[in-house]
């Protein structure tokens, strides 16, 4: 079996124990209902909610939202602001579902860019869930795979500088191992929602032998019907990791 193979490690059940999605169509939700781009990121926090459950219910251990990226930045500040309001609120009214299903928190990016309050109940519903071994869910803030990539090669060039770590020494397992959430499988299954066929500098490393599914439903609209669709398309590939049968 290769080291790839060992990373995502595809189980016999047909049921991905990693899936990563970028939850796309927020904006054009609302501007076909002539509504604000804030209160389709309203609705979207709903279909965030049902495939959360949508994951409990297939077995799915791992899920990876790419909940806002380095590139969002350039947004409105109203827009904005309004996003992060949103994500306190709904840090604080999901916490008592991950401690139901014990459900562990975690956040990867470049967390000291965002609003300290948004900072101080992210680091806080982490630690209260850390212990959780049921699943994980795993918020992508201010994150772009890129930066992830190049904070990893800085951290490694600290060791190499130190005397600590030789060049010739350094493999893909010391890479991923610098990643922002080194312990968690590669995905083995990606999903885009609202037609964009394009992985928009999500996990760039991480992807790479993943599954991929795209669908033209928007992120408002994606409940546990079409999560299962997802599930149901990815058990009937066979990912054979470079081998040939």
């Amino acid at each position: 079996m290769t080291d790839e193979r060992k990373r995502v490690g595809k189980d016999i059940s047909g049921i991905p124990r990693h899936v990563a999605i970028i939850m796309d169509g927020n904006g054009r939700w609302a501007k076909k209902r002539g509504l604000s781009r804030l209160k389709g990121h309203e609705q979207g926090s709903e279909s965030v909610r049902a495939v959360l459950r949508a994951c409990r219910k297939a077995g799915v251990k791992y899920l990876t939202l790419y909940a806002f990226s380095i590139e969002n930045w350039v947004r409105p500040k109203s827009e904005i602001r309004g996003l992060m309001s949103l994500l306190i609120r709904f840090l604080r009214m999901e916490e008592h579902e991950l401690h139901d299903n014990q459900v562990r928190l975690r956040v990867i990016g470049r967390i000291a860019d965002l609003p300290r309050e948004v900072q101080k109940e992210a680091f806080r519903v982490m630690k209260e869930t850390e212990h959780y071994k049921d699943g994980q869910l795993i918020l992508a803030l201010s994150y772009g795979g890129r930066a992830e990539i190049i904070d990893a090669v800085q951290a490694i060039a600290r060791k190499v500088e130190a005397g600590s770590l030789k060049p010739d020494n350094i493999t893909e397992e010391t890479i991923a191992g610098h990643l922002y959430a080194p312990d968690v499988p590669d995905p083995d299954l990606l999903i885009r929602t609202s037609g964009e066929i394009r992985v928009s500098n999500f996990l760039l490393w991480q992807l790479s032998y993943s599954e991929f599914y795209f669908t033209d439903v928007l992120w408002p609209d994606f409940r546990e019907r079409e999560f299962m669709q997802a599930i149901e398309e990815y058990s009937r590939r066979h990912r054979r990791f470079g081998d040939v049968q």
